[in-house]
C-alpha cells in the first residue's frame, strides 16, 4: 500500500501509468474533454491532484484515502481515471439517493464527456424494488390500514404495469414511511428465491443480471457489508471481477459494516413469521397441523421477550438503547430467551411435515430455524471483541450484537486479491492521518491525501460562539437556543438551520421559535424533523417562503441548499457521542485497557468530524455566504475547542451578538429585491 510522495508523480517504468495520468489530465485540462462538453467548466487544481492521485493509485492497484473539501469536485476526480482505466469499477456510496444521482446523472455525464463505451448499472438492496408475488398477494389478501395506504396501493398496482426497473424510487409521492412498502417488496426471509411463481420476471433478479453484465456498478454501502454478511445480495459473483473499488461518502462506511456485520433478533420479526406461517398454512394445509396453536405460541414468547427486555420500563417513548448487562443476568430473560427458541422449533417441525405442499413452508421452516438459532446465541456469553445492547420500542424489542468495527473485515477483503481501493469524503477526520477513519477500518498504512476546499471562507463565512451562555446540560440551554435562533433569523427573514444533537431537543426549541416568531409579528415558518418526509420538508424550505427548519441526525449532512436559501446554521451543542450508548463504552473500555485517552482520542475526534459535516451544510457554491453559530461556551473556555474549531473550514470568527447581527445585515444587503 505504498505510493509516490506527490500526488500524480508518475516517476517509474510502469507505460501504463504514464499513459492514464496523461489521459487524466487532458481530461481535466481547460480546454480538455470535460471542458467541451461543459460551458461552465473550469479547471481546479484540487480537482485535478485528487484525480492524479485517484490514476496513481489504480495504476498501483493500491489504497488511497481521500478527504476532498466542499466545492472540490470529487465525484468527477474519481469517476474520470476509473472509466479511463477500462477496468471493471464498483462505486458505493452512503444512499439510495446518491446512487440515484451518481447513475442517473454524474456517471452519463462522465461516459459521454470522455467517449469511453462502458455500460453502467444500478444494484440496490431487495427493499427497493417492486416484488411482483408480494404485490399479487397485497392486493388479494392485504389489511391496509387506512385510504391513503389504498390509494398508494392502488398507485403502485398502474405503475406495476409500466415500470421497466421496478425500483421504487421512480414512484413519485410514495413516503418511504408508508405502511404498503412492506406489502410489496421482499426481505431475506420471505423471497422465494426461484419457487416463486414471478421468478422469470422478477426485478430484484433483472437488477442483478445487468450488474453482473455492466463495467461500472454502483451499490451502496449497506448492500456491499450485507453481501459479505450473506452472499445473498448478487455481489457475491460481483466482487471478484472487480478492478477498482471506490467507495464514496466513506465516512459513513465503518458505521454502516457495523450495523450488518452483526446480528439482530427483533420480536417484531417473529410476529411477522408467526403471521406470515398462520396464513400460509391456513392457505395451502388447513387442517394438517395446528397453525393457530404455534402462531399463537410464537407471539406470545415474542411479547414475553420484550416485557422481559422491558423490565421495570412499562412504557417507553421513542427508542430506548439498553445495556445489556441491565437484561441479561436477570431470570426472566433468560427463561423468555429460551422459550421463545422453543416455541420456534415447535414452529419449524410442524412446517417441515408439509414442506412439499408448497414453497412458502419451506422459506418459513428456514426463517424458523434462523430465528430460534438467534435466541440460542443471545443465550450464551458475549464475544470479547463484540458487544450486545437491547434496543427497545412501543412496540418490539431488538436484540442487537455487532463488532466494535470493521478493521478485521476490510483487512480479510484487502488481502483477498491485488486490486485497486479508493476511500473519499469531505470528512474523515481532524489530524493528518485520518486516524479518525483509517484506524476503524484498518487502513493505517494507506496512503492519505487532504485536498482543501477552494471556497474562499475567509470572506464569505463567519462564525460566533456565544460564550456567556447557558451549560449545555442545564434545563435553559434548549430555551436559549432558540431565542438566539429567532433573533438571528428574524434579522434573516428565515433562511435558518437549526441542527440538534438529540431527538428530544427539536420540540421545545421549535415551540420557542414559533412562539418568538409570534411574540416579534413575524410570518416564519418553522419546519421540525419527523412532521413529514424528509423531502417535503426540504420543499417547503427552499419555497422561498421565509422558513426556519429544525432537525436533528438525519440533517447534519446529505442536505445540499444552495444559494440564499440557507444563510444561517446554528448548531445547539458539541456533538459529542453519547457516554451511556453501549457500543461507544465499549469502544472506550478498549482504548482504556490500552493505556490511551478515550476522550482525546475517541469523544474529540467524533465531535469534530460530526462539527464539520454539520457546518458543512452552510457553504455549497463559491458564491454562497453565510453565518456558523454553535450554541456550546465549551468550544471557546475548553482546551480541546481549539482542536474542534480547527477542524472546521477557515470561517472568520466574531466574538459578539452584535458583530454576528452586523454579519447577518450585510448578508440581506447582498440579497436580491423579492419580485411582485
Amino acid at each position: 500500500m505504498t505510493a509516490p510522495e506527490a500526488p500524480g508523480d508518475v516517476a517509474g517504468s510502469d507505460a501504463q501509468e504514464h499513459v492514464l495520468v496523461a489521459a487524466v489530465r487532458q481530461a481535466f485540462a481547460c480546454d480538455g474533454s470535460l471542458a467541451q462538453v461543459d460551458p461552465s467548466y473550469r479547471e481546479r487544481e484540487a480537482q485535478t491532484r485528487l484525480a492524479l492521485a485517484v490514476a496513481g493509485a489504480i495504476s498501483e492497484r493500491s489504497v488511497l484515502v481521500a478527504e476532498a473539501g466542499t466545492g472540490v469536485g470529487k465525484t468527477y476526480a474519481y469517476l474520470v481515471p476509473a472509466l479511463l482505466a477500462e477496468g471493471r469499477v464498483l462505486v458505493s456510496t452512503a444512499t439510495k439517493s446518491l446512487q440515484d444521482q451518481l447513475f442517473l446523472r454524474d456517471l452519463p455525464h462522465v461516459r459521454d464527456a470522455l467517449s469511453v463505451p462502458v455500460q453502467i448499472a444500478l444494484l440496490k438492496g431487495r427493499a427497493s424494488y417492486l416484488c411482483l408475488h408480494r404485490l399479487d398477494q397485497a392486493r388479494h389478501t392485504a389489511t391496509l390500514p387506512d385510504r391513503y395506504a389504498v390509494r398508494a396501493l392502488a398507485k403502485v398496482e398502474q405503475w406495476a404495469q409500466v415500470t421497466r426497473t421496478g425500483d421504487l424510487a421512480e414512484l413519485d409521492g410514495l413516503d418511504d414511511r408508508s405502511p404498503v412498502i412492506p406489502l410489496i417488496t421482499s426481505t431475506r426471509d420471505n423471497c422465494l428465491g426461484s419457487d416463486c411463481p414471478s421468478y422469470r420476471a422478477c426485478h430484484v433478479m433483472k437488477a442483478r443480471r445487468e450488474a453482473l453484465a455492466a463495467d461500472v456498478v454502483v451499490v451502496n454501502h449497506h448492500l456491499f457489508f450485507a453481501d459479505l454478511l450473506l452472499k445473498e445480495t448478487g455481489m457475491a459473483e460481483l466482487l471478484p471481477s472487480v478492478d477498482v473499488l471506490v467507495f464514496d461518502e466513506a465516512h459513513q462506511l465503518a458505521e454502516a459494516g457495523v450495523q450488518f456485520l452483526g446480528r439482530m433478533l427483533g420480536t417484531g420479526q417473529v410476529i411477522d413469521f408467526s403471521r406470515d406461517m398462520l396464513a400460509a398454512g391456513l392457505g395451502h394445509a388447513r387442517g394438517l397441523v395446528p397453525w393457530q396453536e404455534l402462531a399463537s405460541a410464537c407471539e406470545h414468547a415474542a411479547r414475553d421477550l420484550r416485557l422481559a427486555a422491558a423490565g421495570p420500563l412499562r412504557e417507553s417513548r421513542g427508542t430506548l438503547k439498553l445495556r445489556w448487562q441491565e437484561r441479561a443476568g436477570r431470570a426472566d430473560f433468560g427463561a423468555a430467551l429460551a422459550r421463545l427458541a422453543e416455541q420456534l422449533t415447535r414452529a419449524e417441525e410442524g412446517l417441515e411435515t408439509v414442506s412439499e405442499l408448497a414453497p412458502d413452508f419451506v422459506k418459513l421452516a428456514e426463517r424458523a430455524r434462523e430465528l430460534a438459532g438467534r435466541a440460542r446465541c443471545f443465550a450464551e456469553e458475549t464475544a470479547a471483541d463484540r458487544v450486545r445492547w437491547i434496543d427497545l420500542s412501543p412496540l418490539q424489542a431488538r436484540l442487537v450484537e455487532a463488532p466494535l468495527d470493521i478493521r478485521q473485515t476490510m483487512t480479510e477483503q484487502l488481502r483477498a486479491q491485488p486490486r485497486t481501493w479508493i476511500f473519499t469524503s469531505a470528512t474523515l477526520g481532524d489530524d493528518e492521518r485520518l486516524r479518525w477513519f483509517t484506524e476503524p477500518t484498518g487502513l493505517d498504512d494507506a496512503r492519505v491525501l487532504r485536498v482543501g476546499s477552494p471556497f474562499d471562507y475567509l470572506r464569505h463565512a463567519r462564525v460566533y460562539v456565544p460564550e456567556r451562555f447557558p451549560a449545555p446540560n442545564s434545563g435553559e440551554h434548549p430555551q436559549a437556543v432558540a431565542a438566539l435562533a429567532a433573533r438571528l433569523a428574524g434579522r434573516l427573514g428565515g433562511r435558518t438551520f437549526v441542527l440538534t444533537t438529540t431527538l428530544r431537543a427539536l420540540a421545545p426549541i421549535a415551540a420557542d421559535l414559533r412562539t418568538a416568531f409570534d411574540d416579534m409579528d413575524l410570518p416564519i415558518e418553522v419546519v421540525v424533523q419527523g412532521s413529514a418526509p424528509k423531502r417535503q420538508l426540504m420543499q417547503r424550505f427552499t419555497s422561498g417562503e421565509p422558513c426556519v427548519l429544525v432537525g436533528s441526525h438525519s440533517f447534519w449532512e446529505g442536505i445540499d441548499v444552495p444559494g440564499e436559501a440557507l444563510q444561517c446554521v446554528v448548531i445547539d451543542k458539541l456533538p459529542f457521542p453519547p457516554p451511556n450508548d453501549p457500543l461507544v463504552e465499549a469502544r472506550v473500555r478498549k482504548l482504556e485497557s490500552e493505556g490511551r485517552s478515550a476522550f482525546l482520542e475517541y469523544f474529540v475526534p467524533e465531535a469534530a468530524v460530526a462539527l464539520k459535516q454539520g457546518a458543512g451544510r452552510l457553504i455549497r457554491t463559491e458564491t454562497d455566504r453565510g453565518l456558523l453559530v454553535v450554541c456550546d461556551p465549551r468550544l471557546a473556555r475548553m482546551h480541546y475547542g481549539r482542536r474542534l474549531l480547527a477542524a472546521l473550514p477557515p470561517m472568520q470568527r466574531v466574538a459578539t451578538l452584535d458583530e454576528a447581527l452586523a454579519w447577518i445585515d450585510e448578508l440581506k444587503t447582498a440579497l436580491p429585491e423579492p419580485t411582485a
